[in-house]
C-alpha cells in the first residue's frame, strides 16, 4: 500500500482511517472544522434487524457486525437491545412492522421498562440490538488516531485520497442526494431508559436514545431536501408531540440542542465503496452511518488488499 489521505472525520473517515493505522499503514485525517458530519447529529443505533421495516436486506447482512466492531474500539457499546412500541390506535403499525422484521420477540413493555409500565400493551423487542453515543465514539476514534501518531489537518492532501466527505462530495459525486435529519437533546433525569425505545406512527414516527446523565436524543425526521437550515418548527412539534405520547414526563425535559444533518444518498439508498478518477470513496450511508461504516471501512481495506496481492 501507499501513504493515504482520508478526506473528512465524520464516522466512515474515522472507521477507514482506524483500519489503515491498525495495519500500520501511514495515514493523515483531512479535516474542516466548520463543516460539522452528519454523523455528530446522529441517534448511534446499532439496530439491523429493526432496519428490516424498510432497508434493503444488505443493511441487515452488513450491520450485524457494527456492535462487535465497535465495542472491540471504544467504550460505550450499550447492547440492551431496541424496544418498539406503538399507541393502542396505531397497534396495527406494530403489527405491520412485525411481519416485516425477525430476531425479535413480543413483550409487555413495562416489564424491561418499568418507565413505560402501563403506557403500552405489548411491545416488540430485539434483544440482539445495541447502541452508543456518536459524539463519544467520534471523540474515542480520534483520540485513538492520535495516540498513533496520526495527523489531523486542513491542508492538502499529501497520499492516496480516500473520499469520505458525505454529502459534501457531492460536486464529485452528482448521483448523491440528501436526506435531511431533525433532531432533539433533551435533559429529563426523572425518567430512566436502558435501550432505544421507537414509537411506531403513521406520519411521524421517532426514536428516543437514552444516553449518560438523563440525556435522551430525539429523532429523526427525514426529509429529501438539501437545506441545511436549523430545525423547522413543524419538525420540532411533531417530535416533541410523538415524545410526550411516549411518556408524560419528557413533557418536561429540556431541551438542551436541536439540529439538523444531511445525510448522503444513493439512489437505492445503500452505502458504496467506489474508485473513480483515482480516488477511492465510501459514500452513501444515507441514515446508517453508526450501523455500516465499519463493513464500508473492512469492504474497501478487502479491495486494497487484493490490489495489493495483485500487483505482486
Amino acid at each position: 500500500m501507499s501513504r493515504w489521505s482520508v478526506l473528512g472525520s465524520g464516522v466512515a473517515g474515522l472507521c477507514i482511517a482506524t483500519l489503515l493505522a491498525e495495519r500500520g499503514e501511514t495515514v493523515e485525517v483531512i479535516t474542516r472544522p466548520e463543516r460539522r458530519a452528519a454523523s455528530y447529529w446522529a441517534g448511534g443505533m446499532l439496530a439491523p434487524w429493526c432496519e428490516a421495516e424498510s432497508a434493503p436486506p444488505q443493511v441487515i447482512e452488513w450491520g450485524q457486525h457494527a456492535a462487535a466492531w465497535w465495542a472491540k474500539r471504544i467504550e460505550g457499546v450499550e447492547q440492551h437491545g431496541t424496544l418498539v412500541v406503538a399507541p393502542p390506535r396505531d397497534s396495527r403499525e406494530l403489527t405491520r412492522f412485525a411481519s416485516l422484521t425477525q430476531q425479535h420477540q413480543w413483550v409487555a413493555p413495562g416489564e424491561i421498562e418499568p418507565a413505560l409500565e402501563n403506557r403500552f400493551a405489548r411491545g416488540l423487542f430485539f434483544s440482539a440490538e445495541a447502541h452508543l453515543d456518536p459524539r463519544s465514539a467520534l471523540q474515542q476514534l480520534q483520540q485513538r488516531l492520535l495516540a498513533a501518531n496520526v495527523p489531523f489537518h486542513s491542508g492538502a492532501p499529501g497520499g492516496q485520497i480516500i473520499d469520505c466527505r458525505g454529502i459534501h462530495a457531492g460536486g464529485t459525486q452528482p448521483a448523491l442526494r440528501a436526506v435531511r435529519g431533525e433532531m432533539l437533546i433533551l435533559h429529563a433525569p426523572d425518567l430512566s431508559l436502558s435501550r432505544p425505545v421507537r414509537l411506531l406512527h403513521p406520519r411521524f414516527p421517532c426514536y428516543l436514545v437514552p444516553r449518560a446523565g438523563g440525556i435522551f436524543m430525539l429523532g429523526a425526521t427525514m426529509v429529501e431536501s438539501h437545506d441545511s437550515s436549523p430545525i423547522s418548527a413543524r419538525a420540532m412539534m411533531e417530535l416533541l408531540s410523538a415524545a410526550y405520547t411516549l411518556h408524560p414526563a419528557l413533557a418536561e425535559a429540556r431541551v438542551l440542542e436541536s439540529g439538523t444533518g444531511l445525510r448522503p444518498a444513493y439512489c437505492h439508498n445503500l452505502p458504496e465503496v467506489r474508485y473513480e478518477n483515482g480516488v477511492f470513496s465510501i459514500n452513501g450511508l444515507y441514515r446508517h452511518g453508526f450501523l455500516l461504516a465499519p463493513m464500508m471501512a473492512e469492504q474497501l481495506i478487502q479491495q486494497l488488499t487484493q490490489e495489493m496481492t495483485h500487483a505482486n
